[in-house]
């Protein structure tokens, strides 16, 4: 509550204001002001236990959130008030002296208020209320002790609230300066701290901290959603295109990998399918080459380690084209990117004659074969798919079988083709 005239306000030869009178007289007034103007302020530093009293008194009634201030802690309340009065008071009797003592107080004074929490308006409320009780008590002391000396102030008020308004502008840049760093620490500290959730390091002593942090529950119910490519990568949109509007998400951007930490209530996965319609099995790309990994679902915050890898695992099923892949949905395919060596080895085992034949050959065989599993083995509808004859259908797949010498008839062959199968096309991609 810095309220003290500025330096160039007390200097002596001040700049005369063009009226028709000699500067002599100008200059008789000027210093008859400050002469004024000294004797006040003496006798508001002999008082200023009592000024600081008022002033405390002020804010308590007129500003609400010094009230709870005041009422935390009166002393340090009162003493910040009196230090600040203080260098204010001495800056009217030595400006150039007083000058950078009186600017340090203030930046302290809006720093500190900013790490407490303190609304800028409260204080800048609180800094003029000061200016406007110091410049009270100036008139008040001058009526008591010299009437007929009153109407000199009006020389030096203007320079009296300037110096006000530099202080204000003062402990504001201060404050929001404080505020941009505490900002930047908040957001620094909650990085950390998803950082150690998602790589499974965090210290359960931290998940209090976390929660407030990231604004979700300790004990909620978690998604993890992993996002990768697109254009531009990881960007709000492709953020947009994983998680559906309104839900709790926090997200953490990675080097190549965005992870949305989304809280999904009581139900499975999210609360709507990102992937739109059709979407179950990879979903079409919304944007070209973003990939969305969906992992599933794991309870509380010390948890969310499992789910980021349950979320990388559907990231690293989705096509290079991009795509949606739920990992609830895909776990057959989950199996064999947890173990990309046994999964090579397997389609090695099972497809390895087909995979041998001439490239057009070895296609037909695969798609036709691949096609009669997702019908369901119905020869009927897998050749109205590939727009061929059922019985042609029915000859690939003896053909098959020839190679491979395994019989679709057996329900242990028809889960080795599957698994192999997509082994084949999630670990060539």
């Amino acid at each position: 509550m810095q309220h003290a005239v500025r330096s160039r306000a007390i200097r002596t030869g001040l700049t005369p204001v063009p009226r028709p009178r000699t500067p002599g007289v100008t200059s008789l007034i000027d210093a008859d002001a400050l002469r004024v103007l000294h004797r006040a302020a003496r006798a508001l530093l002999d008082d200023l236990p009592d000024l600081t009293d008022r002033l405390v008194a002020l804010l308590e009634e007129q500003e609400p959130a010094y009230r709870a201030s005041v009422t935390k802690d009166p002393a340090a309340t009162w003493q910040e008030a009196h230090r600040s009065l203080r260098h204010s008071v001495a800056s009217l009797l030595d400006p150039r002296g007083a000058r950078d003592a009186a600017r340090r107080c203030s930046w302290r004074i809006g720093a500190a208020r900013a790490e407490q929490g303190l609304p800028l308006d409260a204080l800048l409320h609180a800094f003029r209320l000061g200016g406007s009780l110091v410049w009270q008590r100036l008139v008040e002391e001058t009526s008591r002790a010299a009437p007929e000396d009153v109407r000199l102030l009006v020389h030096v008020a203007a320079d009296v609230w300037n110096f006000v308004d530099e202080h204000c502008t003062l402990v504001a840049d201060a404050y929001r300066q404080t505020e941009w760093q505490i900002d930047r620490r908040r957001e620094n500290r909650a990085r950390l701290l998803a950082a150690g959730l998602l790589d499974g390091t965090g210290r359960i002593a931290d998940l209090p901290e976390a929660a407030r942090a990231l604004d979700l529950p300790e004990q909620g119910r978690y998604v993890v959603v992993a996002v990768a490519g697109g254009p531009p990568a990881r960007s709000d949109v492709a953020r947009a295109a994983a998680v559906p509007p309104g839900s709790r998400v926090h997200w953490h951007a990675g080097p190549e990998t965005d992870y949305g930490i989304v809280l999904v209530g009581d139900r499975e996965g999210l609360p709507e399918d990102p992937s739109g319609p059709g979407g179950g099995r990879h979903g079409p790309a919304l944007h070209p080459g973003l990939r969305i990994g969906v992992g599933s679902p794991v309870v509380g915050l010390a948890a969310v380690g499992d789910a980021r890898r349950l979320a990388d695992t559907a990231l690293g099923i989705c096509p290079a084209a991009g795509g949606t892949v739920r990992l609830a949905d895909q776990l057959p395919a989950a199996l064999v990117v947890s173990s990309p060596d046994l999964g090579r080895a397997l389609a090695e085992k099972v497809l390895g004659p087909l995979l041998r034949l001439e490239p057009a050959d070895r296609e037909v065989l695969l798609d036709t074969l691949i096609t009669w599993l997702d019908c369901d083995g119905s020869a009927q509808r897998a050749g109205e798919r590939l727009y061929c004859h059922r019985n042609t259908v029915l000859n690939r797949l003896r053909r098959c079988e020839q190679l491979t010498g395994r019989s679709l008839a057996r329900p242990a062959d028809v889960v080795e083709f599957s698994l192999a199968l997509t082994a084949h096309r999630v670990l060539r991609d």
